[in-house]
């Protein structure tokens, strides 16, 4: 009942990576991000959003091709302009906000140009500032007048985050960005106290505080992500872009108590388990300082289905030194691809706008003496039927690895271990001991 559309409700569309132009030259797959963008473009409209919400990677390559560009300035202008008056002011200083742009202020005050919808994005890894002049492909866009580029950091010694702060009715919202930065060097600048997120002078505790990040959520290595204790708890929710997999209902982190949601990508860009997370984006309902968000399944996301198959799991089935041994494998790995493509027809039947055929991926441990077989010749009998036949079948060898390291384990190392570590590691203690030790 709280959240209706009234005057001071934002309604926000929420979507991050996006990748347009994502194997744009595959016969089959070739226009998939474009199809989903329109699609996304379409509920921000139907549903009369305020604005849409962009968490960097707009596009998949660093130098969009002209049909990318082509294709995203179409949509823009079709589903983003028009007369619907905008429903919201903003109250900090553009100048600041926008102060890459050779435009700086948001689109739809400008005089000459109608927008209905505006688009606030931040910059990914993938479409990121290179080159001399340091522009980036959402700079075209924003010069355009079709996308307001912000969260982009001047200084590399140190990042000043200034907020864009909204007003509707009397719900107040400072929106904080940050373009995508290499994880190990922000990593660094938050752990030397380079990173300020500048907060309004005016009674800044009746303000929702949006934060929008493009970096590695999950750890990928000591320094190369960003713990999410690094961020600022006075921020209410956290719209984190790069992480494909969709988690966008948001999650309470328990320390800093701000809601973290990961819309994930619009398009499975890895044959890996998180892409094969239903896609979703989310419309954001802010009153005051309370929040709801709404999930949306996207309908024209091709379908991806994926197994496992241990081959040693099946003794009664497979025995390694067995002449024939191979053939029953690929009998078997075929029967699994049939299942997956039957379930694939059903899922389709009940949603017309997928598209045709459907991602398919077997990963296949041949641990235990089984010998791949030729997967060239495999694909080729799902040529018509599968949208990825190059690579269905993915083998790898997952046991014997782990066999192999017990044998030779150094136990001495073990006990001489205290306990403790094993069981509770907290981030922040190992930031402060990597800081310690760095520092002598």
């Amino acid at each position: 009942v709280f959240f209706r559309d009234d005057e001071d409700t934002f309604k926000i569309l929420i979507a991050t990576d996006i990748h347009l132009g994502y194997l744009e030259k595959d016969p089959v797959r070739g226009n998939d991000t474009f199809l989903t963008f329109n699609e996304i473009l379409d509920h921000a409209q139907k549903h009369e959003v305020d604005f849409i919400l962009l968490g960097g990677d707009l596009f998949h390559d660093n130098k969009p091709s002209r049909k990318t560009v082509h294709s995203c300035l179409e949509s823009l202008r079709r589903y983003c302009m028009g007369d619907r008056p905008v429903q919201f002011e903003i109250l900090s200083d553009q100048a600041v906000n926008f102060h890459s742009s050779k435009f700086p202020w948001v689109n739809y005050q400008d005089r000459n140009l109608n927008i209905s919808i505006p688009v606030f994005s931040i910059h990914g890894n993938h479409d990121d500032p290179t080159g001399a002049d340091t522009l980036c492909a959402l700079d075209i866009l924003s010069c355009a007048g079709l996308l307001n580029h912000f969260g982009r950091s001047a200084s590399v010694e140190k990042i000043d985050i200034s907020p864009i702060l909204l007003r509707k009715g009397r719900t107040k919202m400072a929106l904080y960005g940050l373009g995508a930065i290499p994880d190990e060097r922000l990593y660094r600048m938050f752990v030397n106290k380079k990173v300020t997120m500048l907060r309004p002078k005016e009674d800044e505790d009746s303000w929702f505080n949006l934060f929008v990040i493009h970096q590695n959520r999950s750890k990928h290595g000591a320094t190369n992500y960003i713990p999410e204790q690094f961020l600022d708890d006075f921020i209410n929710l956290v719209v984190w872009g790069h992480e494909h997999e969709c988690k966008i209902a948001p999650f309470q982190n328990e320390q800093q108590r701000f809601y973290v949601s990961q819309p994930g990508s619009s398009v499975v860009t890895s044959l890996s388990p998180g892409e094969a997370v239903k896609k979703h984006i989310g419309l954001l309902y802010v009153k005051g300082k309370k929040m709801k968000m709404q999930k949306i399944a996207l309908e024209t996301v091709r379908p991806f289905h994926m197994e496992d198959i241990v081959l040693a799991d099946h003794p009664d089935l497979f025995n390694p030194d067995n002449p024939k041994v191979t053939q029953a494998v690929q009998a078997f790995c075929m029967e699994k691809v049939e299942l997956m493509l039957d379930n694939a027809e059903r899922e389709r039947l009940s949603n017309p706008r997928q598209p045709e055929k459907p991602l398919i991926r077997l990963r296949v441990d041949y641990a235990g003496g089984f010998e791949p077989f030729s997967v060239h010749r495999f694909s080729q009998k799902y040529m018509d039927r599968v949208a990825n036949p190059k690579d269905i079948i993915h083998f790898f060898r997952h046991r014997e690895q782990k066999e192999r390291n017990d044998s030779d384990l150094n136990f001495g190392k073990l006990v001489g271990r205290p306990a403790v570590e094993g069981t509770t590691l907290r981030v922040e203690d190992l930031v402060k001991q990597y800081f310690q030790t760095a520092e002598k």
